[in-house]
């Protein structure tokens, strides 16, 4: 091959788009395989783990973060990893769940993770305007831990009419406090004694974002990881619903002009969508047993990609900027939706 013409050869396989992904990409992948090496030495010299690649990789990313902004060759790929390959995580792991094991969980589960959104909210928003959050602030941080975090705070701030300072700043600590949770939440199932579904269901109801919810449940294994999961997923269909409560509500209350509901794929998402769609397949057994072990295995390969896409985009120092009022806020709301979801838990008998 005559390699001196390469140069003036344009590229007919990749479209720019993707070309503009490789560099974030190839950094997310890097971070994985540090991870990924780091946890096969835990193994060498202490026989067992003690933390799993999804959490080494939010760690490494979030001090590669910490020490050096990314210029804007690195972002596409970097959000690239962190939105689409997780949700594509998510929808893999459908293959994994099926209708029994919806069924299995019981109309008193399903109707309590309900009730569990709806009181943190209360709770989460009574929390922000006692210490003085502006009322659309203490909304955006009320559903944002209650729901989804980034994905919840930015499909209800055009229905309330928040602007973009509230929406950056709640969306910044859910990103930190994401995190922190991630890390901490293993170590609270450990202190509890929680078992696989406990802690499972427990993962499911505090932790911010699907992805995140497999980092903090991976410790306790298959079990946990596929019960928070579904869990989690409940708590994202309760998006719709809250906000199109929101906009009665601003509606009725004559605040300022809103934009109306969001679109349709932001109050049901595609991957949630697919993950449903999976499950579908696998309940009728359309999926191919030889399928699932190599369909596990992807699915947990893009989850530590994305957490290592995660963890480059957290800037720890965000929260020295942040004023008293919006870290307290947060902090409580979070600690009182953990209170609220361990309570069902021991109400319902989970073993």
């Amino acid at each position: 091959m005559n390699t001196a013409n390469l140069a003036s050869v344009p590229s007919p396989t990749l479209p720019a788009p993707w070309l503009e992904v490789l560099p974030g990409l190839a950094l997310c992948i890097g971070v994985t395989a540090a991870a990924e090496g780091l946890q096969s030495l835990e193994t060498r010299l202490f026989g067992q783990a003690w933390l799993e690649s999804l959490v080494l990789a939010i760690l490494i990313g979030t001090l590669v973060r910490t020490l050096w902004t990314p210029s804007h060759i690195w972002h596409r790929g970097i959000d690239f990893s962190a939105k689409f390959l997780l949700e594509l995580a998510v929808v893999l792991l459908g293959a994994s769940v099926s209708a029994a094991m919806i069924a299995s969980a019981g109309a008193a589960f399903l109707v309590g993770i309900a009730a569990v959104v709806i009181m943190a909210i209360a709770a989460s928003y009574g929390i922000g305007r006692l210490v003085g959050l502006p009322r659309r602030m203490a909304i955006l941080v009320a559903c944002g831990n209650s729901i989804c975090g980034n994905s919840a705070i930015a499909a209800v701030a055009p229905v309330i009419g928040a602007d973009s300072d509230d929406v950056a700043t709640s969306i910044a600590f859910t990103a930190v406090l994401g995190v922190m949770t991630v890390l901490g939440l293993p170590l609270l199932g450990e202190v509890l004694h929680m078992s696989a579904v406990q802690y499972g269901a427990l993962a499911g109801l505090t932790v911010y974002a699907v992805p995140q919810v497999l980092a903090a449940a991976a410790p306790m294994g298959a079990v946990a990881i596929q019960l928070g999961t579904l869990v989690k997923l409940i708590r994202v269909l309760m998006l719709g619903p809250v906000c199109l409560a929101l906009s009665i509500g601003t509606a009725t209350a004559g605040d300022r002009p809103q934009a109306g509901l969001p679109p349709l794929h932001r109050l049901v998402p595609w991957f949630i969508l697919g993950f449903l769609a999976l499950v579908a397949l696998r309940s009728v057994d359309a999926v191919p047993h030889a399928a699932l072990p190599p369909i596990a295995t992807l699915a947990s390969l893009l989850t530590v990609v994305s957490m290592a896409a995660l963890g480059l985009g957290v800037d720890i120092r965000v929260v020295a900027k942040a004023g008293p009022r919006v870290i307290f806020t947060v902090t409580a709301s979070l600690v009182s939706l953990g209170l609220i979801s361990y309570a069902l838990i021991k109400a319902l008998n989970l073993a």
